[in-house]
């Protein structure tokens, strides 16, 4: 397990100070984000996760950097799915541009604290679950992560890691095959509109950026902080795919692992609105996640007897990526031309 105190206070200053600026000092206000500022955040996020990248690569290497960068790109890229769902959600409920930074600031905060919770329980749990020393058919599995391969030894499986592995083909598989079935789902039977509901009265409208009121004395939760609650819970359930592939990355890392994670979600804000005027350009990359979401878990599935290095893993999932995005502006092209 890594413990740089240099790259944590660096990290924390960076987030608390970026946080004070992006969302508590200048965006503290509803307010309608265009797409220059929202190009602008978005730029400036990557940037910061570039460069806190290139301060890991020169306290702990170059294998840990390039751990970094994978971890940072799939929980990106994954994160871009969960993008299209806020979009439909909002669209659902009828909340407008004004209003959606709020939800969006609040519910980013809370996958501050969720993800950091999945990340360090996940990380105890899989030094929990590696199976003990065994021989089978001649070979021997014994030997730690972080140690060399000898020839007639691999690795010991680990229980957690092989669950998540055959998910994540699963996941990645069924992507594949599901219909765009959200564009007529009905949010108000979601998850956490249930939950809600069965905690406080809701009511039907908006009350400005209030997400409770009262009324005589019943505290009632507004249509607004319903909206939070569908995106939290949408979140937490896109977080059982991203969290899963990132430990496929550095199992037994929690600052490479969430350091990446969080400057990825910090960025999904600004990335929202991007999205939400081009989502029209990108429906080729469901092929794309969906084969990083396969992959990632054969890597994992594998693992105890291939090891494929974090650099070999960047560059398909970058690849991965890039790729279904040309395909979908050339295929948005030649639909324009055929028309």
């Amino acid at each position: 397990m890594t413990f740089n105190p240099w790259l944590i206070a660096i990290f924390a200053l960076v987030i608390f100070t970026m946080l004070l600026i992006d969302l508590g000092v200048v965006n503290k206000k509803a307010q309608q984000i265009t797409n220059k500022e929202a190009l602008r955040w978005t730029l400036v996020w990557i940037g910061l996760s570039m460069g806190f990248s290139v301060l890991v690569w020169w306290q702990m290497g170059f294998a840990k950097f390039a751990e970094y960068q994978s971890a940072y790109w799939i929980e990106e890229a994954l994160s871009v799915d969960n993008m299209f769902v806020f979009i439909l959600v909002f669209k659902f409920f009828k909340l407008e541009g004004l209003l959606q930074h709020r939800v969006l600031f609040w519910g980013i905060i809370g996958a501050l604290v969720f993800r950091g919770i999945f990340i360090f329980s996940g990380i105890g749990l899989i030094k929990l679950t590696y199976l003990p020393e065994f021989e089978l058919f001649g070979y021997h599995f014994s030997l730690d992560q972080g140690a060399h391969s000898k020839p007639g030894f691999f690795f010991r499986p680990n229980l957690i890691l092989t669950l998540f592995g055959a998910f994540l083909v699963y996941a990645g598989i069924k992507s594949l095959a599901d219909s765009d079935d959200d564009e007529q789902k009905d949010f108000n039977k979601s998850l956490g509109a249930r939950l809600l509901r069965k905690v406080f009265p809701v009511t039907k409208n908006y009350h400005g950026e209030a997400f409770f009121i009262k009324r005589g004395r019943k505290r009632m939760a507004t249509k607004l902080f319903l909206v939070l609650m569908v995106i939290e819970t949408t979140d937490l359930i896109f977080a059982i795919d991203s969290i899963p592939a990132i430990f496929a990355i550095a199992p037994n890392d929690p600052l490479i692992l969430y350091t990446s994670n969080i400057f990825a979600v910090l960025g999904l804000r600004s990335m929202y609105f991007l999205l939400a005027n081009s989502i029209h350009m990108l429906s080729k990359l469901k092929y794309g996640l969906a084969f990083i979401l396969s992959f990632i878990g054969l890597k994992m599935l594998l693992a105890p007897f291939i090891h494929i290095e974090a650099v070999v893993s960047l560059s398909i999932v970058v690849g991965a990526l890039v790729l279904s995005v040309l395909a979908s502006v050339i295929w948005k092209e030649a639909q324009t031309a055929s028309n």
